[in-house]
């Protein structure tokens, strides 16, 4: 294996072109026609499912077992539940993410007939007319409202323009890239994840490096609500990492710099083996990492196994603080991500017998062995204790 160098620049155009699509899930088409130009331009071939699902492919020595990484294009966003008498539009959230980050937020509202622009508001938005009940009011979903940049004032100003309830609404990312290597923006929570493997990608078709087994980078557009690499993998596939935004907060280890390697999620823990795989090569090749539980979380490769695949399955993030709101992260953590992508595919199977969906005992491995462990020495029984404290 080699560490591979990641060009930083195609990385970041790559990452600020992505926020630039409006992607909340369910309007997702065009960043996956975005993402098949950039496989295109790599020359990696790529299938789709019907519903835009991207399984792309770098052929290697053998197709069985071959391995997976995946990361999704879909965005969290909203969609418009009422048209009220006010002229102004009440939102239903797309994914989980709180009405504190969208108050103040730009927005475009796709209809039927082209989009408009608008700004999420708390009713009370102005405190030349509200005072103090500005700061007091409460915070929630049902307690702010889309203000379009049209002449609304009643329903009927709404049906005029062609909105309608179902509309999807778009939240603007508003990214910026310091000079110190900070990335700020909302739906950093996939996009820098995937720009990432698109850079990781780009590393291994430019190398001369001729891979164990075939590689299959997948984008997904449905992980937000809990669907993910749900209909993406095949038979061959015995292994899949996920690539997902990494949690820096009170209580958490993970960081904005280095790669976090997830042990454990919502879902449950991650593959013991490949997760310490991806732990080993982090060491070995010098990578900065740390790891993580995420007791509030749900990957795609959580969904996989939902789905009823029999997989090893890892996750692996870039610290972002702010998760689900204005995020932020370092341009090293993606770098990190890049180049632990990259060696991963060169890596191979992490277990052999994984070249089979069912087999024998031979070739299973172990996570601990009953000779490495100190024995024990047993409790004395209660009628013992007992016994003794008769005797004189």
């Amino acid at each position: 294996m080699r560490k591979l160098n990641i060009d930083q620049e195609y990385l970041k155009k790559t990452l600020l072109e992505l926020l630039a699509i409006p992607s909340p899930v369910g309007l997702t088409d065009e960043v996956v026609h975005y993402t098949c130009g950039r496989l295109d331009a790599l020359g990696v071939p790529y299938e789709l499912t019907r519903r835009g699902a991207i399984r792309a492919t770098i052929r290697g020595e053998t197709d069985r077992p071959a391995c997976a990484v995946v990361a999704h294009l879909d965005t969290l966003g909203a969609t418009v539940r009422q048209l009220k008498p006010n002229g102004r539009l009440m939102m239903l959230p797309l994914g989980t993410w709180s009405a504190r980050f969208a108050e103040g937020a730009r927005v475009t509202v796709f209809t039927d007939k082209g989009a408009y622009r608008g700004t999420i508001l708390p009713l009370k938005a102005s405190g030349h007319a509200f005072n103090d009940a500005v700061d007091t009011q409460p915070s929630g979903w049902e307690y702010i409202e889309l203000r379009l940049d049209e002449q609304s004032e009643r329903p009927a100003d709404l049906r005029r323009l062609g909105v309608n309830i179902g509309d999807f609404i778009a939240i603007d990312p508003q990214p910026e890239i310091l000079a110190n290597g900070y990335i700020s923006s909302r739906h950093l929570d996939d996009k820098a994840g995937v720009a990432a493997l698109l850079a990781a990608i780009k590393a291994l078709v430019e190398s001369d490096i001729t891979l164990p087994v075939h590689f299959h980078p997948m984008f997904t557009v449905t992980e937000e609500v809990g669907f993910g690499a749900s209909a993406i993998l095949n038979e061959r596939i015995s292994e899949m990492v996920g690539i997902d935004i990494a949690i820096p907060a009170e209580g958490q280890n993970s960081r904005e710099h280095g790669v976090t390697i997830a042990i454990c999620d919502s879902s449950g823990p991650f593959d013991y083996h490949l997760t310490r795989e991806l732990i080993a090569v982090c060491q070995l090749f010098g990578i900065p990492h740390q790891r993580d539980v995420f007791p509030y979380y749900f990957s795609d490769s959580a969904a996989a196994l939902r789905a009823g695949f029999d997989i090893r399955h890892a996750l692996i993030g870039f610290g972002a603080d702010s998760s689900h709101g204005y995020e932020r992260t370092h341009i090293s953590a993606l770098v990190a991500i890049a180049e632990l992508l990259a060696l991963y595919a060169q890596n191979g199977p992490v277990i052999a017998r994984d070249r089979r969906a069912l087999g024998p005992l031979e070739g299973f491995p172990h996570q601990w062995k009953p000779e490495d462990i100190e024995p024990i020495e047993p409790l004395p029984m209660l009628s013992e204790i007992l016994r003794g404290e008769e005797e004189p």
